[in-house]
């Protein structure tokens, strides 16, 4: 865990792995942090190294006081790459993170490769009560145990910033910047995502000069925490297989061995594995309260492996299925259009 500091802000970066063809770089949503990425970056770490962000205001990194417009967020994470040294990465937004990066790719041409999960916000829905009345919507169908990660992302972000920020959230028009967007771009949204309706999702497809649409059946807004193996195998795929700006109109194609979805909610942890995973939020907030970037990462990976345990405790059975690329239906073409 590192600091990449701009003046007097800072963006703290988790980082799994050192080697591999291409970084990725994860930029969550409002108000919530990097344990979002919790799942899907170690998936990620498989391709290559995963720099998870928690932006100022987030996760217990000090905020300025006064709002940030999306623009400078987007500033933060290109300082990131720039600091890190980060050769043609993978830019990977989630809900608000979508509009950082995306706000991002469209003044940076070096940027080559993006994902937009769950994108934000729908012009239909720039209204804050027809937004969250759409957020709870799509919540009902989150696991449980990402209703808990928002809940703790959200009482350590305070309320005073939040209500800052929204506005900020709010009147962005990504559908402004997509145009200019020249990276590759995957959309991936949740089948129950009320936030990012398939009617959104295929409109930012056609805003974009080269995109591919996937929808993932069962999920919701935090696709990438309950399906992270699924996402994680169309990230790499995509970064693998460039796309051809003259291919046509973009459609949304569904995911074909996501199943319903409700086996995400099983989940079945032991004594010992719950006992990890409470001790480890436990650290993980006094460690924010200190400053200790250090104990941090330790709570962090413990809290990861902790929930990874009880996954795959609930899922044994399907391991032999998860890496099997061939499961992914309705790809009519290389384009994935």
């Amino acid at each position: 865990m590192q600091r990449v500091h701009r003046g007097d802000l800072y963006v703290r970066v988790s980082t799994i792995g050192t080697t591999g063809e291409r970084p990725f770089v994860l930029v969550p949503g409002i108000g919530v942090s990097s344990d979002y990425f919790e799942r899907l970056a170690p998936n990620l770490n498989e391709f290559g190294p995963v720099h998870a962000l928690d932006l100022p205001g987030f996760a217990g990194v000090p905020h300025p006081g006064s709002a940030l417009e999306i623009r400078q967020f987007a500033d933060l994470v290109a300082a990131v790459i720039d600091d890190l040294g980060l050769v043609d990465p993978v830019v990977v937004g989630h809900s608000m993170g979508t509009q950082i990066v995306t706000d991002l790719a469209a003044r940076r041409p070096d940027i080559s490769t993006l994902v937009l999960i769950g994108p934000v916000v729908d012009p239909t829905l720039r209204s804050v009560w027809r937004a969250g009345s759409r957020f709870l919507r799509a919540a009902w169908h989150e696991p449980g145990r990402v209703k808990v990660l928002a809940v703790r992302a959200y009482l350590i972000c305070g309320v005073h910033w939040f209500v800052q920020v929204l506005p900020k959230m709010m009147t962005y028009r990504i559908e402004d910047a997509l145009p200019h967007v020249q990276a590759d771009t995957l959309v991936i949204r949740g089948e129950h995502d009320a936030v990012a309706p398939r009617s959104w999702v295929e409109r930012v497809g056609r805003l974009l000069p080269a995109s591919r649409l996937w929808e993932m059946p069962g999920a919701a807004h935090s696709v990438m925490h309950a399906h992270a193996e699924e996402v994680a195998r169309l990230c790499v795929e995509h970064a693998e297989q460039p796309l051809d700006p003259a291919g046509g109109t973009p459609v949304v194609h569904r995911y074909g061995d996501a199943g319903n979805g409700n086996e995400r909610d099983d989940f079945d942890p032991t004594l010992a594995d719950s006992a990890a995973a409470l001790g480890a939020t436990l650290r993980e907030g006094a460690a924010i309260l200190r400053g200790d970037d250090e104990a941090l990462a330790a709570a962090k990976t413990d809290h990861a492996e902790a929930m990874e345990s009880a996954f795959r405790r609930a899922h044994r059975d399907d391991e032999g299925d998860a890496g099997d690329s061939d499961a992914i239906a309705d790809a009519e073409d290389d384009t994935g259009r």
